[in-house]
């Protein structure tokens, strides 16, 4: 029995489903720090206890398991999540990752930690950063009169010098601070004086309580162009920036403490003078230092940042305000001040992790009400009106937030996922309500009572060693082509964190964590589809010299392009095996921000690959007709596991069997000879040979809702309202 046989489509996607909907919840490791794309991991806990456990899936997957002397490497690890999996049930984990980043936080993942000395230290920082900043995130309540309650978010919208007249440009692509969903009413910002008003019809929304000057939702800054109000000329932005830009601070979200009770919605105001003087204060606070964990260094050119500096961003420094850099210096001086190495550790990571709200790049989103971090589109977005965050954070209570991206919602979001890695759970649907199913047994970590042995290399996987035929899976997620630039969004948090963890971390000897052998498309470093399926070709061929005969090789994959699964097919082909299955999985939340409304599937195709075929594998499509077939079922699991495929996820579907069918019918006569582009080439001819994949992806997609419907032994999995999250969240 292995994963071919055992492996249950509907089972693990529907808890895919649930997990990726909120899925700290499901795995709160996660959060120790920031990781792009992770898949499920009740996706990979699935593969390793189908092709290792016993049992039904369905009962094995909610029971302790332990499975000493199994080995399982990752060459691809990222976030770790094939390793954390795999380390929960006892076996030996490898893994490797040319990024010093994933390294770092895949050992921070792992390793274990004493958790009161943890949240010792954690608190006396923060209650040291309060004595130092706390000042500079108060403001008084105009509506109730009270001083010095704290802010949760300051608006700034950028500004621009007019180049005719020289008045001052607001860029508002948008007069709308927030929405009439979680506040009682939408609120504008009026363009005549800057007053806040809240409005019922933002389509009739009247004259400024204020000023009496007309409110309008609309903003005059529009692709990059924006007309004076001055003098009507009109300016382009951001233009041929030498500096970068300067914010003007519009509005305040805060909290009152005192009146919540009595209070219906949220709490915002226009800056008043003293709140203008806090951050004067702040700036010449900051300015008396001399910093020493500020980072100096030059913003390298690249897919992402080249669009930082076409608005004059050219440090890492340029991307903060002078109050997030001197919170930001201020608790790297209290963490390298902490004596034991562990829990110094600990706290580094959290403040790599803080940095992605403590910026200048973060958003405000008008519906949810709160701040974007800097990777929520996987990117680095330039927008107009920016979030600055309150920096010590708003403790409501002993276990929860006002808000986020403050000192005390990540140490706490830590503290809980160290707590899980000592307890791990399941979430099983009971009763119309989730469970949560301690399992006992189970742990996630190194060190005393665990005989698991636990290897982490900074390393390429085209170099990073492992004992031939040693291994007993490889379970990986490996980069998607040209989906994200691990590289250069890493530098933003690396550049801090090797100053203040020092260079003895594996690959921080490094001045970026940008690497030549990243294999990831980047026309800026000349990589292209020859060179990632060069890369992987030679990834693939090295795990099957460590695997052991028949051993799995399994990973996750989409794309939009058929090129680039034409890649796979190359490295599978290269390496000398079949693909025994082609298995979906859903591995996005639908409503993601750099997804929604992209036509971009949420279900990846899961390709176990072997040197040989194993009894019960399932036969391979080999004409257009079980193509759709086959794909179909896919298709109809999916639906009663809660997601209806969209025709993007469709293709991808019919991409990955069509690539499993193409493996099978070049293996015997592969030319290993023939240049990169030509091995692509034939592959990508043999994927297309099943007809256009959009209009098989649509055939399958009616097919497969038509099995469904006549599969009455499953019931849909039905996802609570709860865990439906925001679209623009």
């Amino acid at each position: 029995m292995s994963i071919e046989s055992r492996f249950d489509i509907p089972f693990i996607a529907g808890l895919a489903l649930r997990e990726k909907q909120i899925q700290q919840s499901y795995r709160p490791v996660i959060a120790v720090h920031k990781w792009f794309a992770r898949r499920p991991g009740t996706l990979f806990r699935g593969l390793v206890l189908a092709e290792f456990g016993t049992g039904d899936l369905r009962d094995s997957f909610y029971q302790s398991n332990y499975l000493p002397g199994v080995r399982v490497a990752d060459p691809f690890m990222g976030g770790g999540t094939p390793l954390i999996e795999a380390n929960r049930v006892g076996c030996d984990v490898e893994g490797c990752d040319v990024n010093p980043m994933s390294a770092w936080i895949v050992r921070e993942e792992i390793e274990r930690i004493d958790l009161p000395a943890y949240e010792h230290a954690a608190d006396s920082l923060m209650a040291g950063l309060a004595d130092d900043v706390s000042r500079y995130y108060r403001t008084r309540c105009p509506i109730y009169g009270d001083a010095n309650v704290p802010v949760k978010s300051f608006l700034w919208i950028k500004t621009l010098r007019c180049i005719r007249c020289n008045g001052l440009i607001d860029l508002f692509p948008g007069y709308l601070v927030a929405r009439d969903v979680r506040h009682a009413m939408n609120v504008l910002v009026c363009p005549e004086c800057g007053e806040l008003n809240e409005v019922a019809d933002t389509g009739r929304p009247g004259a400024c309580g204020s000023c009496r000057g007309e409110l309008r939702v609309r903003g005059p800054a529009r692709r990059g162009r924006c007309s004076c109000p001055h003098c009507g000329h009109e300016n382009a932005y951001p233009g041929t920036a030498d500096q970068p830009p300067r914010h003007r601070l519009f509005a305040i979200e805060y909290y009152n403490p005192h009146r919540k009770g009595e209070h219906r919605g949220r709490f915002f105001k226009k800056p008043d003078a003293k709140d203008r003087q806090r951050f004067e204060a702040a700036k010449q606070h900051y300015d008396r230092l001399d910093t020493v964990f500020v980072p100096d260094e030059t913003i390298p050119a690249g897919d992402e940042t080249t669009r930082l500096h076409r608005w004059g961003y050219t440090k890492y420094r340029d991307l903060f305000n002078e109050r997030q850099l001197l919170g930001l210096e201020l608790s790297c001086r209290r963490i390298a001040a902490v004596t034991d190495e562990r829990t110094r550790r600990a706290l580094a990571t959290n403040l790599s992790d803080l940095l992605r709200y403590q910026n200048m790049l973060c958003r405000y989103d008008t519906m949810a009400l709160k701040a974007l971090d800097v990777f929520s589109v996987h990117g680095f977005p330039v927008g107009l009106v920016q979030c600055e965050s309150n920096l010590l954070g708003i403790a409501s209570g002993r276990v929860s937030n006002v808000g986020s991206g403050g000192w005390s919602n990540i140490a706490r979001k830590y503290l809980k996922a160290k707590m899980y890695c000592e307890r791990p759970y399941e979430v099983r649907r009971e009763g119309g309500r989730n469970r949560q199913i301690v399992i006992a047994g189970e742990r996630i970590g190194d060190g005393p009572g665990r005989r698991s042995r636990v290897s982490i290399q900074c390393a390429s996987g085209t170099e990073c060693e492992f004992s031939p035929k040693s291994l007993d899976a490889v379970f990986t997620d490996p980069p998607y082509f040209g989906n994200v630039q691990y590289g250069e969004l890493m530098d933003f948090c690396y550049v801090w964190l090797r100053r203040l963890a020092g260079r003895d971390a594996a690959g921080f000897e490094s001045e970026s964590t940008r690497s030549p052998d990243e294999l990831t498309g980047n026309e800026t470093a000349s990589r292209g589809i020859e060179e990632f399926t060069e890369g992987l070709s030679k990834v693939w061929r090295r795990m099957v010299a460590a695997l052991k005969p028949g051993a799995p090789l399994a990973f996750t994959y989409h794309h939009n392009k058929p090129e680039a699964y034409a890649a796979v097919g190359v490295a599978v082909l290269d390496a000398g095996l079949v693909c025994t299955s082609a298995l979906p999985c859903p591995a996005e939340m639908g409503g993601s921000i750099h997804i929604h409304g992209t036509g971009s599937s949420i279900v990846d195709t899961v390709f176990v690959c072997r040197e040989r075929w194993p009894a019960d594998a399932r036969s391979v499509p080999l004409d257009g007709n079980a193509l759709i077939g086959v794909a179909a079922e896919d298709i109809a699991s999916l639906t009663v596991a809660g997601r209806r495929p969209s025709l993007g996820d469709a293709r991808c579907i019919v991409l990955g069997h069509a690539t499993r069918a193409a493996i099978a019918r070049l293996r015997d006569g592969w030319d290993f000879a023939a240049s990169t582009a030509q091995r692509v080439r034939m592959v990508e001819v043999e994927v297309g040979s099943f007809g256009g994949t959009d209009e098989l992806a649509a055939q399958a997609r009616r097919e497969g809702i038509e099995i469904e419907r006549s599969r009455k032994d499953e019931a849909p999995v039905e996802i609570p309202k709860e865990q439906q999250v925001a679209l623009s969240i």
